[in-house]
């Protein structure tokens, strides 16, 4: 098996297969975070993507996933870069894990976090990507989905589970566990 390209997020390889050249696409891995504040609200962020059209998109707060670092870490350390909140390993729930494999190859962590504070450190992406923090219930979480506002993709199927989880059990959601 062979790299044709190797980049910071993305590789590409070609392996040849009963005389049939094939291409496999890997992603780093990913973490999905719904921050839910004490109101019930989701925190979601306007992120600046000039390689992207629309430039502007609205989103979960997302992050490359270290391997080395527990799930729980892993979305503390997001949404204290992206969106300056921080909670305890203990109020981070894993929802939804996600793997494709075949053609395109890649895994999602999906998780939800409560009992919030204020906590802020660099964004190694740069502060200036992220252009708004917005505060969503679950109904206009739902709304925003279907209606396309925040863009159909892989987080689509984070915020589906997520809903059902909020329909079938409201107090799920409650800053005390």
């Amino acid at each position: 098996m062979t790299f044709a390209y190797h980049g910071k997020y993305i590789q590409i390889q070609e392996k040849l297969i009963e005389g049939r050249l094939w291409e496999k696409a890997f992603f780093r891995p990913g973490i999905v975070i719904f921050p839910i504040t004490s109101q019930k609200k989701i925190l979601l962020v306007k992120e600046k993507r000039p390689h992207e059209t629309p430039e502007f998109r609205i989103k979960p707060v997302t992050g490359i996933f270290e391997p080395d670092v527990n799930v729980a870490d892993n979305a503390i350390r997001e949404m204290e870069e992206e969106i300056g909140r921080s909670t305890s390993s203990l109020n981070v729930h894993l929802f939804l894990e996600l793997k494709s494999t075949g053609t395109v190859n890649n895994q999602q962590y999906f998780v939800y976090a409560t009992n919030l504070t204020n906590h802020k450190i660099p964004n190694p992406d740069g502060e200036d990507s992220i252009q708004e923090i917005l505060e969503v219930s679950f109904e206009e979480l739902e709304d925003m989905t279907w209606s396309q506002k925040i863009p159909w993709g892989q987080s689509t199927l984070g915020i589906f589970k997520l809903l059902n989880l909020y329909n079938q059990n409201k107090e799920i959601f409650n800053d005390s566990y």
